[in-house]
């Protein structure tokens, strides 16, 4: 992409999130080291979700009212802050759990402010014909550091935890900086705060099928299709690999997708757009299924790989469909909408895929996610025929 103002963007999430994985490894090693409960790592999580789900809905308000483009910028230079905090805390060796843990819901404060944000200013960052392909590079700027962020702070942390966290905090300045680089866009409506106007994001996803379609369908393909809470069970006693294996099985879907990503950055969607999203969501369900039925670690990565692949097949276009239908002036509180139904699914599929495994064994939970997959696939090409049968990504 030669947009500038995307070039920017691109730069600024990559930095971010790259950052981020960083310093979430950091983070967990500390809290583990300091306390040695598997609790506390949970206690991590929920520090990060509870922000999460009590200011992304009136993130999108403040999306849809101030520069976005500063709103990106100030969320980084906040995270940056909370690094520094880290930093310093762990060359004193004077933090302990309590300062982790509140620096860390600052951290998700700010991520939760952040990511309705980052959905709603990339449509104007380039013609309406190059979302789709601005969307897959997005994508492939998030996978990449996915892929890389976890084994950069796993390398820096040999030198110290303060080592990862002030590299996190420089990363952070920096993709703060792009953001505030990136060229303002036009002024934003400034409809008067209310209830019913943080609201209006549901309302507005109520009223258009597709939109709904869309949202809904990445809450409940997500939810019951989860299977990364297994990887370590898989691993140790179903595949019979140690660390290494659990490493390759962590990476293929991440890899399946950057893959893909970088294809659909070059090679634009063609219609029928609905066709190919569910045809994606079949292979994603087919790919666990392989997955959950697999004795072979290369075919377990294999698989693995493919369901990543389809998966950001089907998140290019269900974003790109969610962006393209909604007025610029309500970006944000839809992408809000959107971003609460993920974070939500993510969270709660891992919890749901572990406490499948729980009941009836890893392999039966995998098992289910990825027949439940199939039947949602198949259900939402019933109750939306529009989004089955659209042709193009703009309705």
């Amino acid at each position: 992409m030669r947009h500038t103002p995307f070039r920017l963007f691109w730069f600024s999430r990559s930095l971010a999130t790259l950052s981020f994985q960083a310093l979430a490894v950091a983070v967990a090693w500390q809290v583990y080291s300091l306390s040695g409960r598997a609790m506390d790592l949970a206690y991590v999580g929920l520090a990060q979700f509870l922000p999460m789900f009590v200011l992304t809905l009136p993130a999108g308000q403040l999306a849809d009212r101030f520069d976005r483009r500063m709103i990106i910028a100030g969320c980084q230079a906040a995270a940056a802050l909370g690094a520094l905090f880290l930093a310093l805390g762990t060359l004193g060796d004077w933090l302990g759990r309590g300062g982790i843990f509140a620096t860390i819901a600052l951290i998700g404060a700010a991520r939760a402010v952040e990511a309705p944000t980052i959905s709603a200013i990339l449509p104007g960052l380039v013609p309406r014909a190059l979302v789709p392909r601005a969307s897959a590079w997005s994508a492939s700027a998030n996978q990449t550091a996915q892929i890389c962020g976890p084994a950069l702070g796993g390398l820096l942390l040999g030198f110290g935890g303060h080592v990862v966290f002030a590299g996190a905090m420089l990363g952070l300045l920096a993709a703060a900086g792009c953001a505030a680089r990136i060229p303002a866009g036009p002024q934003q409506a400034r409809e008067p705060v209310s209830i019913a106007s943080v609201l209006s994001g549901i309302g507005f996803v109520r009223r258009h099928m597709i939109v709904l379609g869309s949202i809904s369908l990445d809450l409940f393909a997500t939810l019951l299709g989860a299977t990364v809470a297994l990887l370590p069970i898989y691993a140790k006693d179903v595949l019979g690999t140690g660390p290494e294996g659990l490493g390759l099985l962590r990476a293929a879907p991440a890899l399946g997708a950057l893959a893909m990503s970088l294809w659909l950055a070059n090679r634009p969607l063609r219609p029928p757009v609905g066709r190919t999203l569910f045809l994606a969501l079949f292979t994603f369900g087919l790919g666990t299924c392989v997955f959950a039925l697999s004795r072979s670690l290369a075919l377990s990565v294999a698989a693995l790989a493919v369901v990543g692949a389809a998966d950001v097949v089907s998140v290019v276009i269900r974003f790109s469909l969610v962006q393209l239908n909604t007025p610029d002036e309500m970006r944000g509180r839809v992408s809000a909408v959107n971003s609460l139904f993920v974070g939500t699914s993510n969270q709660l599929g891992e919890f749901r895929a572990g406490l499948a495994a729980a009941l009836f064994g890893a392999v039966p939970a995998a098992l289910l996610g990825g027949a439940c997959t199939l039947l949602i696939a198949a259900g939402w090409m019933w109750l939306f025929p529009s989004l089955r049968k659209l042709q193009r990504l703009d309705g």
